[in-house]
């Protein structure tokens, strides 16, 4: 920015450059948590083999599934104790106490021993590393994204859509990584370190993101706030209105996500398409949100989040059965990657503008609990469970369209708590 044009905007280029530091600072612990996240979804067929060998296909990727719903199981109780944690001590702090739980969460699973090593116990610390992460990771989201909005100096909506661009990067990532790794190892060196290879390498970002944390600065409304003695109880008997409606609109921004990390397990499973299959189409999918997303935050600061994202919802619910009755009747790698593309658009646009839109939400000396807590909440309830429904409902019904009536509810959910938001709430 020229000092004539920050004189106009009544932006010191100080303040820009501190806007963009809190985007690398939010974003690299975002990207670590995703990365993980997707790397033990995109591998869970290998997984389900190595930690679970007892028992058969289904009941293994069951087990996998449910280990990993569990970790979303405690990421409510993360958000509320690092979100509050946050609210009072400070945002640095909490981010830096976030990326290092990550660190030790996605270094238990790149050392894990299997079943063929340890029997039983493979499961247990398969699960704790599970936990651990989810633990952590339901602080990152709410205190980083506050992080990140309370260094804005304008254009809130697009500094604030690189956290969901970090997580197209993670998803780019680590999709490459499933189809490299597929592609090129064969099974047997699949199994046998294959599949770790992408958890050390999470590894790496861990460090790099935590010195880049440690050398930030407080955010200046955080310092100007007032501190509340319970940030965590206030927002549940004050704003829990908010909350909830916060938490319905995270709904369809994660089916999305974990739909599109799905696909691998359901191209195999279900559709006999080779296992690099979904891999294609998630590298797409997370290379559209990387890319999109930032022009989805520009377009949401001029015509406000909510705008957008009903437009975005609306799309979701009426494409969402036509995509899967073109795939299940024609199967191939073309049509799975073009569901996936589809998927990743709609994500741009949805999830672009949500970090900004909750932001506004919430007041600043209890934003970091209150996205937290509502983040956190739709993300377990939407999210975080979808694996192990959407296997468990395709197991029950026979019907391989399944996942599209599953994600058709959840957006009819979503706009219902954007409407809420817009009409009661006043949000744009």
């Amino acid at each position: 920015m020229t000092a004539k044009a920050a004189r106009i905007s009544g932006v010191t280029p100080e303040q820009r450059a501190r806007a963009k530091q809190a985007v690398i600072a939010s974003s690299v612990g975002n990207a670590l948590e995703w990365f993980d996240i997707i790397v033990y979804a995109s591998f869970a067929v290998v997984i389900s083999k190595l930690f679970f060998p007892s028992v058969d296909g289904v009941t293994g990727l069951m087990l996998t599934f449910g280990t990993f719903a569990l970790s979303f199981v405690i990421r409510p109780l993360g958000a509320m104790v690092l979100g509050n944690y946050a609210d009072k001590a400070g945002r640095k702090k909490a981010l830096t106490l976030t990326i290092l739980l990550m660190m030790i969460g996605t270094g238990m699973m790149a050392f894990a021993p299997t079943a063929g090593t340890i029997g039983a116990w493979a499961g247990v610390i398969l699960l704790a590393s599970r936990l651990l992460q989810g633990f952590s990771a339901g602080g990152e989201f709410g205190t980083s994204t506050a992080f990140l909005i309370e260094h804005a100096p304008d254009h809130k909506a697009f500094y604030a859509s690189w956290q969901i661009a970090t997580q197209g990067a993670a998803m780019f990532l680590a999709s490459a990584f499933g189809f490299g790794l597929n592609t090129f190892l064969s099974q047997d060196s699949l199994e046998s370190w294959g599949w770790r290879v992408p958890f050390f390498f999470g590894m790496l970002i861990g460090p790099v993101g935590l010195y880049i944390r440690m050398k930030m600065s407080e955010t200046p409304e955080f310092v100007e706030a007032e501190v509340m003695a319970s940030p965590l109880r206030t927002t549940f008997t004050h704003h829990l209105e908010r909350l909830l409606s916060a938490a319905a609109i995270v709904g369809l921004a994660t089916i999305s996500v974990y739909l599109i990390l799905y696909m691998p397990t359901f191209a195999v499973e279900n559709l006999d398409l080779p296992s690099y299959a979904g891999y294609l189409g998630g590298i797409i999918s997370g290379l559209v949100t990387l890319i999109g997303a930032p022009y989805v935050g520009k377009l949401a600061d001029r015509v406000g989040p909510a705008a957008v994202m009903t437009v975005a919802t609306v799309s979701a619910i009426v494409v969402a059965w036509p995509m899967f009755k073109i795939l299940v009747g024609n199967p191939s790698v073309l049509a799975l990657t073009v569901v996936q593309l589809i998927l990743g658009i709609l994500l741009a646009f949805y999830f672009g503008p949500l970090p900004a839109l909750l932001a506004e939400m919430f007041p600043t000396n209890l934003r970091a609990t209150g996205m937290s807590v509502s983040y956190n909440i739709g993300v377990t309830v939407f999210g975080g469970f979808a694996p192990l429904i959407l296997t468990w409902l395709i197991a029950q019904t026979g019907s391989l369209l399944a996942p599209s009536y599953y994600y058709m509810v959840i957006g009819i959910v979503s706009l219902v708590g954007l409407t809420f938001a817009r009409k009661r709430l006043g949000q744009r």
